[in-house]
């Protein structure tokens, strides 16, 4: 069904705002996804912050030649029907909502994408940016390795005083041996001086 030129401009002027404020966004091919499954893909994509949009590629193109950035990016592989995914808070939060539903829906094809400054991805470049943990599990990780050090020297300052105690408690014993060593020459000692006697 023909749009008309007034729906076709606003769609446009739409696309050029959200690309404008997008840190990356990653196209897909499809075909063969039922409704439900692209109201899935929604949901999750909305969960991520990221929109989706099904648009006519040549409008894609239009809107990135009013984007500075976009203007010189590299767009032939936009032919076919796509869908896109568009990221404006975290980087990879597009390349990770498409990547995780093409994991579980075969019939999704990643076909690339581009960054906000305007640089092509290929399929292979998006898919690796989409397994990439977040920017909140690579902190957590970080943490994790820092603070494992911490606790190794806690848990072994923690140690070291019982390995103090045990010590102290084994010195008593070593010198009641000297005293009972004492003890027994003393006798052999009265013995040798009753017998001089």
């Amino acid at each position: 069904m023909a749009i008309s030129k007034d729906k076709k401009t606003t769609l446009v002027a739409d696309l050029t705002e959200l690309l404008k404020d997008s840190k990356m966004v990653v196209y897909a091919k499809y075909q063969g996804l039922t409704v439900a499954e692209l109201q899935e893909l929604r949901k999750l994509a909305r969960e991520s912050g990221i929109k989706i949009k099904v648009v006519k590629n040549r409008l894609v193109k239009v809107a990135m030649k009013e984007i500075a950035a976009y203007k010189d990016t590299d767009n032939s592989a936009l032919v076919g029907q796509l869908l896109y995914a568009v990221g404006s808070d975290e980087d990879f939060d597009a390349a990770k909502v498409l990547t995780k539903f093409a994991k579980t829906h075969d019939k999704m094809e990643l076909v690339g994408g581009f960054n906000g400054e305007g640089a092509s991805l290929s399929k292979e470049e998006v898919t690796t940016l989409g397994s990439l943990p977040t920017k909140n599990e690579l902190i957590a990780q970080v943490v994790d390795t820092l603070l494992s050090g911490i606790n190794g020297i806690v848990s072994g300052l923690e140690n070291k005083p019982e390995m103090t105690e045990a010590k102290p408690a084994e010195a008593p014993a070593e010198e009641a041996a000297p005293a009972a060593e004492s003890a027994e020459e003393k006798p052999a000692e009265a013995e040798s001086t009753e017998a001089t006697a």
